[in-house]
């Protein structure tokens, strides 16, 4: 059994609190990405369970085993059972890729060679590269090699901080699955720290939020997306438009209509979270002298429409509001041009939070926020 927890972690250099009440449970055999901006204790999180530093109160342990607990015991990082992977990969210029791979491993198996045969064929690499230099190789190569050097001794739980930072998107994707498949093949732990939204959506099995030093959400992909738990992590975990509304009885009333609610309970004034790609559009009319005529939706608009390949985010001006909103159309080829009038419909269910406890939400009013996952 290899699983990691980590209870009630809380960290600080100096007067500066870092981590607080941190409780993170990732299961045997399963990769947990932790996500959070630049600044919110990720790689402090990952610095206190390697045990280069110490944290002020709480535990740590490795497949049953306490490795920590702030205290008493405090284990090195070298009797820890946990392998790591820096951000920059940190190979030894040095050495070639097979004494790379073998570096932490016993004398007798360094010379066997075999162990570090068998990984460069676990994370995609012919043999032909174990003689080669880490000058020698791109920038996912090199991710690559890191990652293998972390798993020959074997370890149950590996530790990747920002691997797949400075690589280009299709080297990004490319490395990611090597790192998926290699962790699955041995049936390592992994917990992956990311500021990147796709890459904790794609990756983890489960995604843990990290805000101000604080865990704000641990859930599925699906869930977090879906269902984040305040205006916060759903701003950071994607695109989100937001509304103003009034719910009663699984309904809310906005200015895109009355939209079926994800959590029924909520009821009052709230604030409402849409993602863009829920927001489809049709073809409309102008509205005649300023009534909306016999569309049932909302009317909108285009302002601007900008291409990303597989979508396109369109910017619309909604009529008699006087407010901007923003959609995702997943046709490319099916997108209005600006200057064309379009009929909003919402598709599913919307989370609403209340107005009073929707955090940084503003009090009425529309708007969109947040990066593209």
């Amino acid at each position: 059994m290899a699983e990691l927890r980590c209870e009630q972690i809380s960290a600080s250099y100096g007067s500066d609190q870092v981590l607080t009440r941190v409780d993170l449970h990732v299961a045997d055999a399963t990769l947990t990405a932790i996500l959070g901006a630049s600044g919110s204790g990720k790689t402090t999180l990952l610095r206190v369970v390697m045990g280069f530093i110490r944290q002020d109160h709480g535990s740590v342990s490795v497949g049953g085993r306490l490795v920590s607990d702030g205290a008493r015991v405090h284990l090195p990082p070298e009797k820890r059972s946990v392998g790591y992977v820096a951000q920059e990969g940190a190979l030894y210029p040095q050495l070639t890729v097979e004494q790379n791979i073998a570096f932490g491993l016993p004398r007798s198996e360094r010379k066997l060679g075999r162990r570090a045969r068998e990984l460069l064929a676990l994370i995609g690499l012919p043999d032909v590269y174990a003689d080669r230099c880490p000058g020698q190789l791109s920038g996912g190569e090199q991710r690559r090699v890191a990652l293998a050097r972390a798993l020959a001794p074997r370890p149950p739980v590996v530790l990747l901080d920002e691997p797949f930072s400075g690589l280009d998107a299709s080297l990004r994707n490319e490395t990611r699955e090597a790192v998926v498949h290699a962790l699955g093949a041995q049936g390592t732990t992994g917990v992956l720290v990311t500021h990147d939204q796709a890459e904790a959506l794609s990756m983890g099995r489960e995604v843990a939020v990290l805000r101000a030093g604080r865990l704000v959400q641990t859930a599925a992909p699906s869930v977090l997306y879906r269902m984040p738990a305040d205006l916060d992590v759903a701003r950071f975990v994607g695109e989100a438009v937001v509304l103003a509304g009034v719910a009663a009885r699984g309904l809310v009333a906005t200015a895109l209509g009355d939209l079926a609610l994800i959590d029924p309970r909520v009821e009052g004034r709230v604030e409402v979270m849409i993602r863009p790609e829920q927001i489809e559009l049709h073809p409309a009319e102008p509205p005649c002298g300023g009534e909306a005529g016999t569309h049932s939706g909302a009317v909108a608009k285009v302002i601007s429409s900008t291409f990303y390949g597989p979508d396109v985010v369109v910017d619309l001006e909604l009529h008699g509001v006087s407010r901007s909103i923003r959609a995702r159309v997943l046709r490319g080829h099916d997108v209005p041009v600006p200057g064309n009038w379009v009929e909003l419909v919402v598709v599913g269910p919307v989370m609403g939070y209340p107005a009073s406890s929707a955090s940084g939400a503003p009090a009425s009013g529309d708007e969109c926020v947040g990066g593209r996952a």
